[in-house]
């Protein structure tokens, strides 16, 4: 259980917070989701890294349908964690499919929230 805590302490150094100055993951979201489990916050943080780079890739190589319906499913499965910034960023795509510009906010998003979620596990 120590592992665990000192993971969850290693995100606080500087440089883990987002541009805005908050951080990529609300943890009082993720652990009313998970009432509190530690061990299971861990594991549904790297599902979703691993299906957010996924998806990812389904948004950069799918038709303007596709796209829409990548970015839904990535937006409520970031919603479910407590990632803000890539569920706004996900729901810009799906409502503007077309928009060349919103992959690579997206893009931005993921990795940052992906790096915070490998902070985590270390």
């Amino acid at each position: 259980m120590a592992a665990l805590r000192i993971a969850f302490e290693a995100p606080d150094t500087p440089g883990s917070s987002s541009l805005s100055g908050k951080k990529p993951i609300d943890f009082a979201h993720l652990a009313a989701q998970t009432m509190g489990d530690k061990a299971l916050e861990i594991e549904v943080l790297q599902l979703f890294a691993r299906q957010a780079r996924k998806v990812m890739k389904e948004i950069t190589d799918g038709d303007v349908n596709g796209r829409a319906q990548a970015a839904h499913q990535l937006k409520g499965a970031a919603l479910a964690v407590g990632a803000v910034d890539v569920a706004a960023a996900a729901g810009a795509i799906e409502q503007r499919p077309t928009d060349a510009a919103l992959p690579d906010v997206l893009a931005e998003s993921v990795l940052e929230a992906e790096l915070f979620i490998l902070k985590l596990c270390r």
